[in-house]
């Protein structure tokens, strides 16, 4: 009890929801970003590729840090850079894996080799690994608000078109769909994602907002409707609730919050999941079992 009320107070709990409503809007609104391109991450098979994002966004920031410019800018600028190298360059997908691996350390290697370098506040340091989205000013999150948008129409627009190319790519190529192009376009946006996400969770955790609601999510459905709407609502939850209970912790940043209630939503998936399968298993050895026993059914 003594540890649970180190941790948190909830003092003065609504004053601050009132004072941090900007915080929390746009948490829910990365949590809609992140909800919706986390279900290409997982159809086309690349959350390694969000990993290998996040740290040249890591770069990016630290030295734009280091500069005395804005972080999510430099944010931004790291990100879309490793999403168009990795585009460009992992065309084909045994290159892919190799040209992240090679990416990852690097990114970090500089990340750490700027805050080394920079001689300012430590919780600036800490913020760009963990988060900063309490902390955001007003320029940012206009900011946000705006590449969100663009986000979101830009996956409106490709949205039937890339679901094809990631499931069949041949045949959509075939079909005449432009199946390089969609790639380019989708990893800069799943760049700008990650620069998003980055905000909430920092760069370390950014797979909770960008892999996880979609992979709960094809828990326990397989429906092209409803997962990405149930990716959304987990990403939101995730998001947004972990920031509301942050403010009762003046200790523990945002992002372990967001990262427990991610990973205990799918948790809970995964067990719904593996009892309908269960039972669909069940259901398919008893409807077999009929057939043998009387053929006439067949």
């Amino acid at each position: 009890m003594d540890v649970l009320t180190g941790l948190f107070t909830f003092e003065d709990y609504g004053a601050l929801v009132s004072l941090l409503l900007n915080s929390i809007l746009a948490a829910a609104l990365l949590g809609v970003v992140g909800g919706l391109v986390s279900v290409f991450v997982m159809t086309r098979d690349i959350a390694f590729a969000v990993h290998g994002i996040a740290e040249l966004s890591f770069a990016g920031a630290a030295l734009f840090l280091l500069i005395g410019f804005d972080v999510v800018h430099g944010s931004f600028v790291g990100s879309i850079i490793a999403a168009a190298i990795i585009a460009v360059g992992g065309v084909r997908e045994s290159e892919k894996n190799s040209i992240i691996g090679v990416l990852m350390p690097f990114g970090l290697g500089l990340g750490i080799l700027f805050l080394a370098l920079y001689d300012g506040r430590a919780a600036n340091k800490f913020g760009l690994l963990t988060g900063q989205i309490v902390a955001i000013s007003g320029e940012s999150l206009r900011l946000l608000v705006v590449t969100a948008l663009i986000v979101l129409v830009v996956l409106a627009v490709i949205w039937r078109p890339l679901i094809f190319a990631g499931l069949d790519p041949q045949v959509a190529r075939a079909r005449g769909v432009p199946v390089a192009s969609l790639h380019l376009i989708f990893m800069v946006v799943l760049g700008l994602s990650v620069a998003l996400s980055v905000q909430v969770v920092g760069v370390l955790l950014v797979m909770a907002l960008l892999v996880t609601p979609a992979a709960a999510a094809t828990q326990v459905t397989a429906s092209p409707v409803v997962t990405p709407i149930l990716s959304v609502v987990f990403a939101v939850v995730s998001s947004v609730g972990g920031v509301l209970v942050a403010l009762g912790s003046p200790v523990v940043p945002i992002s372990p919050f967001v990262t427990t209630i991610s990973f205990l939503i799918y948790a809970v998936c995964r067990l719904i999941g593996r009892r309908r399968m269960r039972r669909h298993i069940r259901a398919r050895t008893q409807r077999e079992s009929d057939l043998d026993r009387h053929p006439s059914l067949r």
